[in-house]
């Protein structure tokens, strides 16, 4: 999404982004390079075929229409677009977001979980963990893009609003934005209680999720 079709992000991380660097066509057959590399991986490296094509499913949906791509759709659909009175933007942005992001997230835990062979409801803790750790991510970077500065993000500040983009900032404000970040997080930590004391890490990835200033 740094494309100029999309985004059109000159920085990310402090770099310059593929397209400024190797020109727009190029940086699009990156990305296709690098989404089909993903199924070679999971096709070559798993020996047990009925895994592989698990993980190729789960990948494949999150990755698809009805998750990044189709969640992508949805935010260019309201991208410079005002919210009506009689809708819930609030509801929208989440299910946006929920398919932008937490579905990838979401992909990266239970990919874990088929591979390992967990059973199905530790599987299903983890993809929920995924999909509050999505959210939670989306508000913070949402954040970020008001109160950060350019050092901190390696980017420019102020691009959501300059784009005419959906922000929790822009349609709750700041206070409550970070609240509902907050309340993420917890149910992204609730969702793995019953891993026990194997959660930890998870549990301290998610607040980092929304302490980092970057």
């Amino acid at each position: 999404d740094d494309l100029p079709a999309m985004d059109d992000d000159l920085l990310r991380r402090g770099q310059p982004t593929s397209h400024v660097v190797h020109g727009e066509a190029m940086a699009i057959l990156a990305g296709d390079a690098l989404l089909t590399r993903a199924f070679e991986i999971l096709t070559t490296d798993l020996p047990d075929p009925a895994i592989a094509a698990e993980c190729c499913r789960v990948l494949a949906s999150a990755a698809g229409s009805d998750g990044m791509v189709g969640g992508q759709v949805a935010d260019l659909a309201v991208t410079n677009v005002a919210p009506s009175s009689d809708s819930s933007p609030l509801e929208t942005l989440a299910a946006i977001h929920h398919r932008k992001t937490g579905r990838l997230l979401a992909a990266s835990l239970e990919l874990g979980a088929v591979i390992a062979g967990a059973a199905g409801d530790i599987r299903q803790n983890l993809v929920d963990y995924g999909q509050h750790i999505g959210l939670a991510f989306q508000l913070a970077d949402d954040l970020l893009d008001v109160v950060g500065s350019a050092q901190q993000m390696g980017k420019p500040p102020g691009r959501d609003a300059a784009l005419g983009k959906w922000t929790y900032p822009a349609l709750a404000g700041v206070l409550q934005s970070r609240e509902l970040a907050r309340a993420c997080v917890e149910s992204a930590q609730a969702a793995i209680r019953p891993l026990g004391d194997a959660g930890d890490s998870l549990r301290v990835l998610a607040e980092f999720v929304i302490e980092r200033d970057h």
